[in-house]
């Protein structure tokens, strides 16, 4: 069946002006920037066979911003789809923070690490300064490694501080793995930032790990 032929009430483009994008699966809002499916393929079922041939959706987002071979159907003008929707949200968000609005949703927070970090292929280590009020001053990646783990340096991240006179500041990375889960090397890094940001009276707000799902919050874990 053909998608025109779906009820109005399943097809992506007017299920996303009814319900909202968060009632979307990510095929079907990967089905709304392809447009149209192939012979014998629904726009819905192709975003699909693309994003299972990926892996992910992430999975999918490396290979347009990598320029490596991807699925069928990623074509020039996709990547291109995809890699301007993909600084769309990370501007809009940054936009937002930029104009004033203090940092005071762990979820904002969550979200500013994951929109930067999600997609990277290999590991990034990051951090947002913040003013006393917990307003974003700076965003920056630090260190960068294999996809096996990047070796942080507090010195780094204490001159960083010192640089923007942040009185607080959240870190994150990414897990290329997909998996969000802290390893020991991850708690040891926040413990060995924590004392050292003490040193400057900087608070260590978070530590998030950016992997396939939701960030995990080493706050919220209980690890900080």
């Amino acid at each position: 069946m053909r998608l025109k032929d779906w009820p109005s009430s399943e097809r992506p483009r007017e299920r996303l002006l009814e319900a909202g994008a968060d009632a979307l699966s990510d095929a079907e809002v990967l089905a709304i920037f392809l447009g149209s499916g192939v012979r014998g393929e629904d726009v819905v079922s192709r975003a699909r066979r693309m994003i299972e041939r990926s892996g992910s959706l992430s999975g999918l987002m490396r290979c347009a911003r990598s320029g490596e071979t991807g699925p069928p159907g990623l074509t020039p003008v996709l990547r291109c789809k995809l890699l301007a929707a993909a600084s769309l949200g990370q501007r809009l968000l940054s936009e937002r923070l930029r104009e004033g609005e203090a940092i005071r949703d762990p979820d904002d927070a969550a979200e500013l690490f994951a929109t930067r970090l999600r997609d990277c292929g290999h590991e990034v280590f990051a951090a947002a300064f913040l003013d006393a009020r917990h307003r974003l001053l700076a965003f920056e990646e630090l260190f960068q490694g294999s996809i096996s783990g990047a070796e942080v340096h507090p010195r780094r991240v204490v001159e960083r501080c010192l640089h923007h006179r942040a009185a607080a500041v959240l870190v994150g990375h990414n897990h290329p793995s997909g998996v969000s889960e802290p390893s020991q090397a991850d708690q040891l890094v926040t413990r060995r930032l924590r004392e050292a940001l003490s040193l400057i009276d900087v608070r260590l707000l978070d530590h998030f790990i950016v992997g396939s799902g939701p960030p995990l919050s080493m706050a919220a874990r209980g690890c900080m």
